[in-house]
């Protein structure tokens, strides 16, 4: 070999450890650019920039969702981030990287829902699948709704919520383990706290609103005004004695309901739905005219007459001397609560809430109680008139029958 061969060698061999020396060493965990050099039935082949050497990306590497047609994700010359992940071959420098570009993908997804997490951020993803525990959700990474964390109430079957987005509350997050858990019903509370208390700052003691009956129990009936339930308690129902708000509610029930009173602090709120019903002594003036004949039920009694109730609310006053033509000491002698009678209206006054009824102006007068009055009436001599008491007896007698 020549002087100038072996110098030629030199120089070269100078040329090709100044060139290998231009490239980085690539080291597992790395993250590394790769061009697409190639795209295989199953893998990508690429050329790792700055290394001068190249590295397999599995089709299961590629992304987060699974792959069913590699050249719908990429294409010859694209330039991809990627992580490595282990090497090929024994000899590093001529062998080749196995390379990820799903888990540096996934790595910077748990960076951002960490923020996310950190921040109380509300997320949004669609449900990839139902489970026998919940719900499996994509956010980029793989994520799960416990069943006891998908809605504020009981829900028997999931499969509606298949390829649904929804919005979530990130629960707990543990990148190491790739554990994510999410909450839908803790979205759902929030908002309905926030719609509550904007909608008690809105109710005002007065107003008249319209609600859903919510819940009964024995003592009344909770209404929801939308987000806020008020209590109408059972003297607040009706006008008329409501023995139990059963009787005349339902659940899923329409009412308008007037405000009683609201309380911000305990949050609060009482309802009246009577308050929006005509009141029971609203036009008794026509309802029980004077001379009218109503039905009644006997409410109560006392030393003075009978309480008669004649309207849901309304009770007129039979005084003792209207309950019987004969002579009693009480109203007792002769009638009971809950008795069913007939009534006339002597007289209404609307203002003071009150009427005077009779039960006797609608029963026929014994005889004896006809003579007396002829007797007190006409107390002249027989002979004055020039007819006899049995004339005049008889005739009234006629009358009556």
């Amino acid at each position: 070999m020549t002087e100038f061969d072996k110098e030629h060698v030199e120089l070269g061999n100078e040329t090709m450890e100044a060139a290998l020396s231009n490239f980085k060493e690539v080291n597992v965990g790395d993250i590394v650019k790769g061009e697409v050099l190639a795209i295989e039935d199953k893998q990508v082949i690429v050329g790792i920039e700055g290394a001068g050497v190249e590295g397999v990306v599995p089709a299961k590497e590629l992304s987060t969702l699974p792959v069913e047609e590699i050249s719908e994700l990429v294409k010859i010359g694209d330039i991809l981030d990627l992580v490595v992940i282990t090497t090929i071959g024994k000899d590093k420098e001529n062998g080749s990287y196995l390379l990820s570009k799903r888990r540096l993908d996934a790595k910077k997804v748990w960076e951002d829902i960490e923020k996310d997490f950190h921040a109380g951020k509300i997320i949004e993803a669609p449900v990839t699948n139902v489970v026998k525990g919940g719900l499996v959700v994509d956010c980029g990474v793989r994520g799960f709704v416990p069943a006891s964390m998908v809605e504020d109430h009981f829900v028997e079957d999931f499969e509606s919520y298949k390829g649904k987005t929804m919005t979530f509350k990130i629960v707990e997050i543990e990148p190491s383990e790739n554990r994510l858990i999410l909450s839908h019903k803790a979205v759902v509370e929030a908002e309905k706290l926030e719609k509550r208390d904007a909608l008690l700052a809105t109710l005002k003691e007065g107003d008249q609103v319209e609600g859903t009956v919510a819940r009964l129990t024995d003592f009344g009936a909770f209404v929801d005004l939308g987000g806020v339930d008020g209590l109408v308690h059972v003297s607040e129902i009706s006008h008329a004695h409501i023995a139990k708000p059963s009787d005349v509610l339902k659940v899923g029930d329409k009412v308008q309901v007037a405000i009683l009173s609201v309380d911000p602090t305990t949050e609060r709120v009482s309802l009246s739905i009577k308050d929006t019903l005509p009141g029971p002594w609203t036009n008794i003036e026509e309802k029980a005219a004077v001379d009218s004949v109503l039905d009644g039920t006997v409410k109560r009694l006392t030393s003075f007459g009978a309480f008669v109730e004649v309207f849901p609310g309304v009770e007129g006053l039979v005084h003792i001397s209207q309950i019987s033509h004969k002579h009693i000491a009480t109203p007792h002698e002769v009638l009971q609560e809950g008795d069913q009678v007939k009534v006339k209206v002597l007289e209404v006054n609307p203002t003071e809430h009150r009427i005077a009824l009779s039960i006797k102006a609608l029963e026929e007068k014994p005889e004896a109680e006809v003579v007396k009055e002829v007797e007190e009436t006409f107390v002249m001599p027989e002979e004055s008139t020039g007819f006899t008491m049995g004339d005049i007896l008889g005739d009234l007698l006629k009358e009556q029958e």
